[in-house]
């Protein structure tokens, strides 16, 4: 199950998060006002049902994308179960999406409700709320005499036996009139709201001066349902194409940089790179990224590139591509999003690391941080693990196990010794960044084993140990132990990457010990 510790990592902006187990694979996916109350109440006692409780047993850990509100947070959780098919949201799974209004492509359009996009005609939705919709039907049909009727003979149709009828079955209207108010209908549903709601404002008063509160009241009701619709479907698009939506921010020497994919309108996918800050760092990133990866139509980027990228894509694509800096509208909006998410990732934790660099008077924010421990039974099976916290969080693309090779029996010293050396002569072979902290699970002898090597290697990398009993950080230099405030966010999160290091290396551990029965 996730630890408790982490739930401090999730945000309290509305959206979507996704449990995964221990495969990496999607088990649940839920929505959120507020995700961090969210999550932490599968964690509080109660009573949870039976699928719930099989669900905390599979669960490892946690993703989430950020919303500007519910209603994207609603549509996006919609999209997500579509498309992973999460075990646990059987009941979501197999309901239908939600409904959409609907201008037919008939000689003279009818507008009604659809659950999906098919048929002739324009779809505008999809909507979250049924009654806002209605709501909204309502106020097209009968602000603009938009109709509804299937060729209706004129006698049986009460709306034209109360005289409000004005579709072109009635002869009381042109079909040059009646497309008119079909198209005026229709620049409402894009959002284009202002004139609907001006004339229902007027109606409104009109009814309220006459004391008709009931009637005043249900045309407020369709000036919100109409001013609904400025809620941009940021989550779900009508669009025939592919788009990429790409953010970053830039930090002293390095680039963060966060990709969204949106497959045909849906927003499906998400991921982060980093890497270091040169002049052309965002053209670079699309030659390499896209030379390996599929090219959507249109990439959208929040600062212009060279021109050339624009026809290096197509070339490879061997179709149109696009590559834009929005300055308005809802791709624009969609960067934005991509950038709140990008900061949330970068700086939810930024105060733990603040509070680590602070209590430990170091030079430099600890971003990177790797910690390593060994795990051995009674001298059998040595192995050592290595894992990486990357601005206060883990990052398990970048952790590593290894089997020792020339440590026989218990000696943790030793070991210490051969895993530092192997781990940090590989990143300067490869010219790779290094961390901006050490930490090494032990005391004094597991501290002075790794400093031997680092001095060994020329290497000079900030190196700290964390003794297990009494939680005592060894600082080199120093005879006697920093003590940390316990309640303190520095050394929650030294423990929280020292027992990451410890349940890596133990899960190797035995991992060896089975192959071993086996053989």
């Amino acid at each position: 199950m996730v630890n408790k510790i982490k739930l401090k990592e999730v945000p309290e902006n509305p959206g979507c998060y996704l449990y995964k187990d221990s495969r990496g694979k999607i088990i649940y996916i839920g929505k959120a006002k507020n995700l961090k109350k969210r999550v932490a109440s599968y964690f509080t006692k109660g009573d949870h049902t039976p699928k719930t409780l099989q669900l905390l047993k599979n669960l490892v850990s946690v993703d989430f994308f950020i919303t500007d509100n519910e209603v994207e947070a609603l549509i996006l959780e919609n999209n997500l179960i579509k498309k992973f098919k999460p075990k646990y949201n059987i009941s979501l799974r197999d309901s239908k999406r939600y409904a959409y209004i609907q201008i037919t492509g008939e000689e003279y359009p009818r507008i009604m409700l659809a659950r999906k996009r098919e048929g002739e005609g324009r779809f505008y939705g999809p909507f979250v709320s049924g009654a806002s919709r209605d709501y909204l039907m309502d106020a097209l049909i009968k602000i603009f005499g938009i109709r509804t009727c299937n060729k209706m003979p004129k006698r049986e149709c009460l709306r034209y036996s109360l005289g409000i009828c004005t579709a072109p079955c009635t002869a009381k209207i042109s079909k040059t009139e009646y497309l008119e108010r079909v198209r005026s209908a229709e620049l409402v549903l894009k959002g284009k709201t202002k004139k609907l709601v001006k004339t229902l404002f007027i109606k409104m008063k009109e009814n309220a001066a006459v004391q008709n509160y009931e009637k005043s009241l249900e045309i407020k009701n369709q000036i919100e349902a109409t001013k609904y619709l400025r809620e941009k479907q940021k989550m779900e698009r009508k669009r025939d194409y592919d788009e990429d939506i790409i953010n970053f921010i830039v930090q002293k020497d390095k680039v963060d940089l966060l990709l969204f994919n949106s497959r045909k309108g849906i927003l499906e996918n998400k991921q982060e790179f980093e890497f270091n800050l040169n002049d052309n760092f965002l053209e670079e990133f699309l030659i390499q990224y896209y030379s390996d990866n599929e090219i959507p139509r249109k990439v959208i980027v929040p600062s212009k590139v060279d021109e050339n990228i624009e026809k290096y894509l197509e070339k490879i694509k061997g179709s149109k591509v696009e590559v834009i800096v929005p300055k308005a509208g809802i791709s624009k909006e969609l960067l934005e999003l991509v950038l709140k998410n990008l900061e949330i990732m970068l700086f939810g934790d930024q105060d733990k690391i603040e509070d680590l660099m602070n209590k430990l008077k170091l030079n430099e924010l600890p971003r990177v941080i790797e910690c390593f421990d060994v795990s051995h039974l009674s001298g059998t099976s040595t192995v050592a693990s290595m894992v990486q916290f990357r601005n206060g969080k883990a990052d398990k693309s970048n952790y590593r196990k290894y089997k020792l090779r020339t440590v026989a029996g218990i000696d943790d010293f030793l070991s210490m010794k051969e895993v530092i050396r192997r781990r940090y002569t590989k990143l300067m072979r490869e010219k790779l960044a290094m961390p901006n902290l050490v930490v090494v699970d032990g005391g004094k002898g597991q501290l002075s084993s790794t400093i031997e090597v680092l001095e060994e290697l020329n290497l000079k990398l900030v190196v700290i140990s964390l003794a297990k009993r009494e939680e005592e950080v060894f600082i080199p230099g120093r005879s006697a132990p920093v003590i940390l405030d316990k309640r303190g966010k520095a050394l929650k999160l030294l423990i929280q990457i020292r027992d990451e290091a410890h349940r890596f290396a133990i899960s190797y551990n035995r991992l060896l010990r089975k192959k071993k029965l086996f053989e």
